[in-house]
């Protein structure tokens, strides 16, 4: 707990359970393969069966934890409506088994939708030419390039089941009605772009997806997807925007973690957060500098190797982000490695 921070339950819903945090509105928790073990997944009630706010993987572990979910808290009744915050595969990916099951409504933003379906629909068996000159570029080691280079890479179809070809669009300032609540959506980007929250009309309540977490910050990485990106400062602008919506009496909804109140002050300290990262990471670059040099500074701890790719892609955020603030510089050396440089 920290100054003005507080979690109003000390254990989650345990497998297969529920915690109702309000009349008709249930927490659940489904099971994650890696570090991160975990996303919460929301309940809804309502006449004619349940929404749920995000839906998790789609693993063997993930789908047995829905299926007691179903059969348990939500009592065999029908899911309707599936409301998903973002893109990213832990919110997205049971999606397409409850639509072949309950033939459920998807309702997200465009830009959820059209990532979602396009990294589904590109598989690789191996990185392509591209991929692998990018990851060379970024400042990847030798040793972990020839790796990569003969290694299935991560694909979004591995986890996520086949979806729909249509959906329902929401937008920032939509009105929605989910659970007898009525909601505004207010949208945010860095984490993943156009991200959903849904804020209680008259209410106390925030579902927030990952676009503010308590006790972690959201990643924010630097993709080949769009390499000249400026993750960090188009997160850093939204979490000042969403700060002039917030009150002292929300309770925020986090889609990993704890519910938790003080969104005011959570607010605050990621901002604080990566803006003391991007002064430590520029002070740091008084020498030319790979992104992997950067590390440390960045984090303040070694980084193991089931951490590195992730660290490589939000290192190479913020490095983006000092270059497009005009405190850095990123030249190629004649490997075509991009060097760092403090302007």
């Amino acid at each position: 707990m920290s100054a003005g921070i507080a979690y109003p339950w000390t254990d989650p819903p345990g497998p297969g359970a529920a915690i109702e945090v309000r009349p008709g509105l249930l927490w659940l928790r489904l099971p994650l393969p890696m570090k991160l073990d975990h996303v919460n997944v929301f309940a809804l009630d309502e006449p004619d069966g349940w929404t749920l706010v995000d839906t998790g993987l789609d693993w063997k572990a993930g789908r047995a934890a829905l299926d007691a979910a179903l059969a348990g808290p939500l009592s065999g009744r029908p899911v309707r409506r599936l409301f998903v915050t973002h893109h990213h595969p832990d919110h997205i990916g049971g999606a397409g088994l409850l639509q072949a099951r309950f033939d459920a409504e998807l309702i997200t933003t465009r830009t959820s939708f059209l990532m979602a379906r396009m990294l589904t629909l590109d598989v690789q068996d191996r990185p392509t030419a591209e991929a692998m000159a990018f990851a060379a570029a970024s400042g990847m080691d030798a040793d972990r390039l020839h790796a990569r280079r003969d290694e299935r890479p991560f694909n979004f179809a591995d986890v996520v089941a086949p979806f729909g070809q249509s959906y329902t669009r929401v937008r920032a300032g939509d009105s929605l009605v989910l659970g007898g609540r009525r909601w505004t959506v207010r949208t945010g980007n860095g984490h993943a772009p156009e991200h959903a929250t849904l804020w209680e009309e008259g209410g106390d309540l925030l579902l927030a997806g990952d676009q503010i977490l308590p006790g972690i910050s959201p990643h924010l990485g630097l993709y080949l997807t769009e390499p000249d990106a400026d993750p960090v400062a188009e997160w850093l602008a939204s979490c000042r925007a969403l700060s002039n919506h917030s009150r002292r009496d929300h309770l925020v909804l986090p889609g990993h973690k704890m519910p938790f109140t003080g969104l005011a002050e959570r607010l605050a300290q990621l901002i604080e957060n990566h803006v003391s990262a991007l002064d430590r990471v520029e002070a740091f670059l008084t020498e030319p500098r790979l992104a992997p040099d950067c590390f440390t500074t960045l984090f303040r701890r070694e980084i193991k190797d089931g951490e590195y790719a992730l660290a490589l892609s939000e290192t190479l955020a913020h490095l983006n982000a000092l270059r497009h603030a005009g405190r850095a510089r990123r030249e190629i050396d004649a490997d075509g490695v991009w060097q760092w440089h403090r302007n």
